[in-house]
C-alpha cells in the first residue's frame, strides 16, 4: 500500500485526484503492475488508478485473467473499477480510504455482493486509510482555495 500511495501522490502532483493502485502477486511477493489515476491529463475517463493497473498486469503476464493476484488501491473502488476488478477474476482487493460518495464495494452499489457478479474477489478497507484520507482532503481542500480569476 505504501507504493500505491507514493503513486498516488505523484498523481496529485500532475494535478489528477490522488490514486494509486497495484497489482501484486503474494504468492512470489512480486510487483505486477502500477497505476495512477490519469483521466484528465490523458483525457480518459476511465483511466482511473485500477484500471491502468489492471491494464499493465494483463500485458505483464500475458492474461487479461488475473486471477490469484491482489490489488492494492488507495481508494475505495467504484463501480466501473469494481466491475473490470470482477471481469479481471482479481483475487483480492485491499483499499486504503473509504469513498462513502463514489465506492462500490462497502458504500454503493456494493457491487461485489451482486448475485449475477462474474467473479468475488475477497475484500479489505482500511489499510493505511488515514494517510490516503488525509492525501485526498489536502488535494482537494488546495483546489477548492483556487479561485479563477474574474475576467470582469
Amino acid at each position: 500500500m505504501r507504493m500505491a500511495l507514493d503513486l498516488a501522490q505523484a498523481a496529485a502532483d500532475a494535478g489528477e485526484v490522488p490514486v494509486g493502485a497495484v497489482v501484486v502477486d503474494e504468492a512470489t511477493g512480486s510487483v505486477i503492475s502500477v497505476g495512477a489515476n490519469g483521466p484528465i491529463g490523458g483525457l480518459d475517463p476511465t483511466a482511473h488508478a485500477e484500471i491502468e493497473a489492471i491494464r499493465a498486469a494483463a500485458l505483464a503476464t500475458g492474461n487479461y485473467r488475473l486471477t490469484g493476484l491482489t490489488l492494492y488501491v488507495t481508494l475505495e473502488p467504484c463501480a466501473m473499477c469494481a466491475g473490470a476488478i470482477s471481469h479481471a477474476r482479481i483475487g483480492r482487493v485491499v483499499w486504503a480510504a473509504d469513498d462513502p460518495k463514489g465506492g462500490a464495494v462497502i458504500h454503493g452499489p456494493r457491487l461485489f455482493e451482486q448475485p449475477t457478479l462474474h467473479s468475488r474477489p475477497t475484500t479489505e478497507g482500511g489499510l493505511l486509510g488515514e494517510e490516503a484520507a488525509a492525501l485526498l482532503r489536502s488535494f482537494f481542500r488546495e483546489r477548492r482555495s483556487v479561485r479563477p480569476v474574474s475576467q470582469a
